[in-house]
């Protein structure tokens, strides 16, 4: 259902749908999943605020995506122990949801914690099993999706890897848990969340998503699935914006 609060004034993004059927779903604005990585800078404390502001205000129903435990397959792709991986990114991970946990709470939203979906959220989820078990099983036995996935993955260890180093088949196939990880939102959030349609907004737009929206892989997002680049009105555009499929 809808959440019961006065709309707050709109924070100042931009959102640009990344096919047509994104644009007819973020017409409708029925739902929004907004993406918050761990680990990353551009998600500080106030970005995360007005990212809230901007969702609550534009959208009928929001839920926030943590890739929480996801993190260790990166952390251990750049050399960490798994121990100490799986410490990082649940300290990381908590970290970035009691961000997201306050700026709803500052805005009224009732049970903010439920709106945050995290690894421990989803584990229990059918569709998001069901979606993550296909996404597997395409990366053992499709060439071509594999390929993509690993290029994901690349483009992800290019920002972590010491200047000058590329990351081996090893830590790429390491890294590639993580997109398998996080794909089901990208191809079902309203099976997952139990909404008629969604839209996945991010403020970064990798080649991967651009071949998966463009129906260019073996997996589909479904037809309510779509995807938004979302961007701070004095924002630079990201460079990842001119990586074209």
């Amino acid at each position: 259902m809808s959440l019961p609060i006065a709309a707050p004034a709109r924070a100042a993004f931009t959102a640009t749908p990344l096919t047509d059927r994104c644009h007819r779903a973020y017409a409708r604005r029925t739902h929004a999943c907004v993406g918050i990585s761990p680990f990353n800078g551009y998600f500080h404390t106030q970005r995360v605020a007005d990212l809230a502001r901007w969702a609550i205000a534009e959208f009928d129903q929001v839920h926030f995506f943590v890739p929480d435990s996801l993190s260790v397959h990166t952390l251990q792709a750049i050399g960490y122990p798994p121990d100490r991986a799986a410490f990082k990114a649940r300290r990381q991970g908590q970290y970035v949801v009691n961000k997201i946990i306050t700026a709803l709470a500052a805005l009224g939203v009732p049970d903010p914690a439920g709106r945050v979906l995290t690894s421990a959220a989803l584990s229990a989820n059918p569709r998001y099993a069901a979606l993550h078990e296909l996404a597997r099983q395409l990366f053992a036995t499709d060439p071509e999706f594999r390929a993509a996935c690993l290029d994901a993955g690349a483009w992800v260890l290019d920002r972590r890897l010491p200047p000058g180093t590329a990351a081996t088949e090893a830590q790429l196939l390491t890294a590639s848990n993580y997109l398998l990880g996080e794909l089901p939102l990208f191809l079902d959030t309203p099976g997952i969340t139990g909404t008629p349609e969604s839209v996945f907004c991010y403020h970064q737009t990798p080649r991967f998503l651009r071949l998966l929206f463009g129906r260019r892989l073996r997996c589909t997002p479904q037809p309510t699935q779509g995807f938004l680049q979302i961007r701070a009105a004095d924002e630079p555009i990201p460079a990842s914006t001119a990586n074209t499929a």
